[in-house]
């Protein structure tokens, strides 16, 4: 496993790290015994890097971690956010409940510093307005977080972002089905020495090839009821792309696909070729998909002409396609 410094901080990630989204149930039941496995197998591939927050499961997913890694030595960078919690999302913010918020979460990872903080997809004019970031200053000044960041869902909230010098990193959508962050808002990051941690890197799963027209997940996954954007930013669940024509999409990218990668690894490995990518966080729900995930930083870079082909699939048959705040 291969490891990139985030942005100016002095965190060391692994380039392949791990969602947690999904421990907090929130893609389907999961058992307390198959998070173990998960983890384990994690830590035992060389993944030094948990992207978590406090909604994920109502808490669940942060309480797995510290469970199981918070004695682990040395301990791995767990990364956490703030801002999608009830009393918070939309217009509840402030000093107080971000406190709150992040001595909650320390208690559930088991630490009195956080590793990285996140704004959690919070609304793009609270970020404009920018005392939030104020409030993140103090807790780092106050030795609460080590680091703070912001996860966005559109170019613009990431620039408005980047406009904070001391920001150490930006957590965004991006792959093959979402380009757009190539033409600036990864340059400028890199430029500002900002780390990149790229969520939905198979787009929800889509971009593993493994779905069909006839796939069907459970009631209480969000590839189940927010395809179409019902309960939050379409863009979360499969990149914003509609569900049949992701499928369709996906067959057509199967064709491009090099000797010796699968399809996932070629889509994960697309993204850490990318010079402002620090990390990717796949999630997993079986210790074999760890596995295969962690596969990708030993794999050798694209060829040119294949990120080429790919920019043109995006430009000529997907971008047209994409729905939601990107």
């Amino acid at each position: 496993m291969q490891t990139r410094k985030l942005g100016n901080s002095e965190l060391v990630l692994s380039e392949v790290g791990l969602g947690c989204w999904q421990l907090g149930g929130d893609f389907g039941p999961i058992t307390a015994d198959t998070v173990e496995a998960i983890l384990q197998t994690a830590l035992d591939e060389g993944i030094t890097f948990f992207d978590t927050a406090d909604v994920y499961g109502g808490g669940a997913s942060e309480t797995y971690l510290g469970q199981h890694l918070a004695n682990r030595n040395p301990k791995p960078v767990i990364a956490t956010k703030y801002g999608r919690g009830d009393g918070a999302y939309p217009d509840g913010y402030s000093l107080t409940h971000m406190q709150d918020s992040v001595k909650r979460a320390q208690d559930r990872l088991k630490t009195d510093t956080l590793d990285l903080l996140q704004l959690h997809c919070v609304p793009t004019e609270v970020m404009r307005h920018g005392e939030i970031f104020d409030w993140l200053r103090r807790l780092q000044q106050d030795g609460q977080i080590r680091y703070f960041g912001a996860s966005v869902e559109t170019v613009e909230e990431g620039l408005i972002c980047a406009e904070h010098d001391d920001l150490t990193s930006l957590q965004v959508i991006f792959n093959i089905f979402r380009q757009k962050l190539l033409d600036e808002l990864l340059p400028r990051a890199e430029d500002k020495g900002i780390g990149i941690i790229v969520r939905l890197p198979l787009a929800s799963g889509m971009l593993s090839g493994k779905f069909t027209e006839n796939t069907q997940f459970d009631k209480t996954d969000h590839r189940n009821f927010n395809r179409d954007g019902d309960a939050f930013n379409v863009g979360e669940t499969f990149a914003g792309i509609p569900f049949e024509t992701g499928v369709k999409l996906v067959r057509e990218l199967e064709g491009m696909v090099p000797e010796g990668y699968t399809m996932a690894q070629m889509a994960m490995r697309w993204i850490l070729d990318q010079p402002a990518v620090t990390s990717i966080i796949p999630g997993a729900s079986s210790a074999q998909q760890v596995r295969e995930n962690a596969k990708v930083s030993a794999l050798k870079p694209l060829e040119d002409g294949l990120h080429e082909d790919l920019y043109r699939f995006y430009q000529d048959q997907v971008q047209q396609h994409i729905r939601g705040a990107y």
